[in-house]
């Protein structure tokens, strides 16, 4: 038996367990029977708590699609929860190891419970070598790309994952139809989560998602600081902007280089897992 539990940061939900007193499988097939809406308990993916030898904790978080990603805004701040509320530690600062390196990360409480967390999300990366991507300049920033005979212009940022901002008049397109056309395109070695940005004035950002591994989802936080950096190096934000996603509204900045997330963190509910219904 597992015991686990569901969490969401602005509609960006993962089922969450403790790996420190517990023994995670993490493998793909058990990944994707939990992660199905239909058949499991329904989540964007898989976050798992362990132990860590230079942080407070390690944090390791999995695609629906079983595939494992460096790192996930929205998830590290409900990993901060989880910590807090689980009495794994009385910290109200904390430094998580992701493969996308160590995250610091603070703590709002209310009622002995974590309502919001601000994440220091690091040093935004423009280099396309270090995104990647395969591009023949050293950044891509508003550049025509041509995709499937359609030119698009693309900001590439990385946030410890790689991501690729364009600009659009409103929301409403299919994004199922556009979104796979960046995920896995050659351009894009290690595949790409492609964002999609109305700018309503300096300090408001609207933006949808497609996610690699997980296709659309309700919020990303590393997406939401790529928005806010791109925008930011194109002249069209402040250094400080709320950035709407359709799951909520994340508050991002760009301090002495580094960029800045703040938002809710919430449990949905806890569970049991019978390991054998999952063939673990």
């Amino acid at each position: 038996m597992l015991n686990f539990t569901k969490m969401h940061g602005i509609g960006n939900d993962y089922v969450y367990i403790d790996g420190i007193n517990q023994n995670v499988p993490m493998t793909e097939s058990f990944i994707q029977k939990i992660s199905d809406r239909h058949f499991g308990i329904g989540s964007d993916g898989l976050i798992v708590i362990l132990e860590s030898e230079i942080a407070d904790f390690k944090m390791r978080m999995f695609n629906l699609d079983g595939s494992e990603g460096k790192m996930c805004g929205n998830g590290v701040r409900c990993f901060c929860k989880f910590v807090y509320d689980h009495k794994l530690t009385d910290k109200t600062k904390l430094y998580i190891e992701t493969l996308a390196g160590i995250k610091e990360a603070v703590l709002t409480v209310e009622n002995d419970f974590v309502t919001y967390v601000k994440v220091d999300m690091g040093i935004p990366v423009l280099n396309t070598k270090e995104i990647p991507c395969l591009f023949e300049k050293e950044t891509m920033i508003n550049e025509p790309i041509l995709i499937e005979d359609t030119l698009y212009h693309l900001t590439s940022v990385s946030m410890g994952n790689p991501h690729t901002v364009m600009y659009v008049d409103d929301m409403e397109f299919d994004i199922k139809d556009i979104g796979p056309r960046f995920e896995h395109h050659k351009m894009f070695p290690e595949s790409v989560n492609t964002e999609f940005v109305q700018v309503v004035d300096a300090k408001h950002l609207k933006m949808r998602v497609w996610e690699r591994g997980s296709g659309e989802t309700l919020a990303c936080g590393t997406g939401a600081c790529a928005v806010m950096y791109a925008s930011y190096v194109n002249g069209l934000c402040e250094s400080s902007v709320q950035v709407e996603l359709l799951g909520g509204t994340l508050e991002v900045s760009y301090e002495s280089g580094h960029i800045y997330m703040n938002g809710p963190a919430t449990t949905v509910f806890e569970g049991t897992l019978n390991e054998e219904e999952y063939n673990v």
